[in-house]
């Protein structure tokens, strides 16, 4: 199979299967997506989206954070991952957007990545989910799936697999792969135990096609 013929065939079963993928995060503005995204890193969605509310009541807007000290944003944020970081991240973040950008969220890579806390993998999210851009936020499921079917190569690292799923998925359809390979590494291919059997990918997948041959 060609590299060609295995990203038409992933992306047609994809179209049929998941018309509809989507963020899992919880938000109601491009402020709170940020500040969701900043949350999330090595912690699970569901976590996130059960600090949030009180978080976004208490500081709606990055002029409202940008007043907060971390040990304010802390108190909310306690029980996500490194939330000492994180809370100082969110503190320059808001800072950085009020002093900088007009309390507004950018929405160019740049800008965006010269925010504290955003790197270049949160700057495609809110590229693609507030702006609809043609970008490709790389995660550690992206990572791990687009190498297993076989949409990249042995893929060195995050940057590598984002140009080359860039390269090949049309560009009204890359913020919705986004989606679909997270979704599917969260849910069917997992780290430790993928779910070959319940896949509907498996005759395009380079993994199961290597583990089967005879």
């Amino acid at each position: 199979m060609t590299t060609k013929q295995r990203y038409k065939g992933v992306i047609e079963w994809f179209e049929r299967n998941v018309p509809v993928a989507e963020t899992e995060l919880h938000y109601r503005s491009p402020f709170e997506l940020l500040v969701a995204v900043i949350l999330s890193a090595q912690c699970t969605d569901k976590r996130i989206n059960m600090v949030t509310p009180a978080l976004f009541e208490a500081y709606p807007t990055a002029e409202a954070m940008a007043r907060a000290s971390a040990d304010d944003i802390f108190e909310y944020i306690k029980s996500v991952t490194f939330p000492n970081n994180k809370a100082r991240a969110l503190v320059g973040m808001a800072n950085a957007i009020v002093d900088k950008y007009g309390g507004q969220v950018p929405d160019t890579m740049e800008e965006l990545t010269s925010i504290p806390g955003v790197g270049r993998k949160t700057a495609n999210v809110i590229l693609s989910v507030v702006f609809g851009k043609a970008a490709m936020a790389v995660d550690t499921h992206v990572f791990r799936v687009a190498n297993r079917i076989g949409l990249t190569d042995n893929s060195p690292n995050p940057l590598v697999t984002e140009k080359t799923l860039v390269a090949n998925i049309p560009e009204k359809l890359v913020g919705k792969a986004h989606h679909w390979l997270i979704l599917h590494g969260r849910y069917v291919c997992t780290a430790r135990k993928p779910r070959c059997m319940e896949c509907g990918l498996k005759p395009y997948c380079k993994y199961y096609g290597e583990k089967n041959v005879k």
